[in-house]
């Protein structure tokens, strides 16, 4: 479901009933983020592990779409799991091409950045399955039994939107909690990198029209009948407008839970599960399940 914000003009005690609402609305989210967090009892390395999870998956889709070849062994751990799917992308617009090398390079730097902070703590790659992940994504989406996200540059762009708006509201949820100030302030950097991505990603699709609007917003509603009852979600049209940033009312990040997160990549509505959709075994570390 997309939330539309109503375009009329609102009385004075209208629009503070509205404001204080979303404030509350704002307030209530980042605290759920923070007790799900304490409820776990999980440490700083935890969630840089658990980003680490997903800056694999990342940077193996865009490299792979990029250059054809996913992350070299020296940045995937002594034991990875496999990746299956993925192929070089044939990009008719060079721009877009251009703009996906590099993302491919800022998340591959954000895997070797984990790596390198966590050492003999990091995690391994775990495995990734980008056929079956995509496969129920379009089911989920109804975008058709043949889409392939690296079947062309727009198809590309939509799985890399999947991603990138799961990351923003990760990171976002991680800064409430993180007690290392160098954690913290990294974790914030890599934020605004996610969000410029998707920034970028969002609105190259809605430069591509109606076909590429459809999709995207047909992607946001599957993302969001699986993260829970909240509206976490926005596609990139909302009452016949561009949406490029999606937010509060207070246009403030949404925030999102591990267990949230790992219901869209899991591609499950279920609590509980510990592996899934985009990974078949798993993620590794810590925070893993539902």
């Amino acid at each position: 479901m997309i939330r539309v914000t109503p375009s009329i003009q609102l009385s004075r005690r209208r629009a503070l009933q509205f404001s204080l609402g979303a404030t509350l609305a704002t307030t209530t989210g980042v605290a759920q983020v923070s007790r799900a967090y304490a409820q776990n009892e999980v440490q700083d390395e935890d969630i840089f592990r658990f980003a680490l999870n997903l800056e694999y998956m990342e940077a193996e889709y865009y490299l792979r779409g990029t250059t054809g070849k996913g992350i070299e062994a020296a940045d995937v751990g002594s034991k990875p799991g496999d990746v299956v799917g993925g192929k070089k992308v044939s990009f008719e617009t060079p721009a877009i091409g251009e703009f996906m090398q590099e993302v491919a390079e800022n998340e591959l730097a954000h895997v070797r950045f984990y790596r390198k902070t966590l050492g003999t703590k990091a995690v391994d790659r775990p495995a990734i399955d980008f056929d079956a992940g995509f496969k129920a994504v379009a089911e989920a989406a109804k975008l058709g039994p043949d889409f392939d996200p690296f079947g062309n540059e727009m198809n590309f762009v939509l799985g890399g939107m999947l991603f990138e708006d799961v990351g923003v509201t990760a990171y976002a949820g991680a800064a409430t909690v993180l007690k290392n100030k160098d954690f913290l302030a990294a974790a914030a950097g890599i934020l605004a990198v996610e969000a410029y991505h998707m920034g970028m990603a969002r609105s190259t699709l809605y430069r591509k029209g109606e076909k590429a609007w459809k999709a995207a917003n047909a992607i946001s509603d599957a993302r969001d009948k699986l993260d829970g009852p909240d509206d976490k979600d926005q596609g990139i049209q909302v009452d016949g407008k561009a949406n490029f940033v999606p937010s509060t009312p207070d246009a403030i990040v949404f925030t999102r839970t591990p267990q949230e997160v790992l219901r869209i990549v899991y591609l499950t509505d279920k609590d509980g599960v510990s592996k899934g959709g985009f990974y078949p075994e798993g993620m590794n570390g810590t925070l893993k399940s539902t």
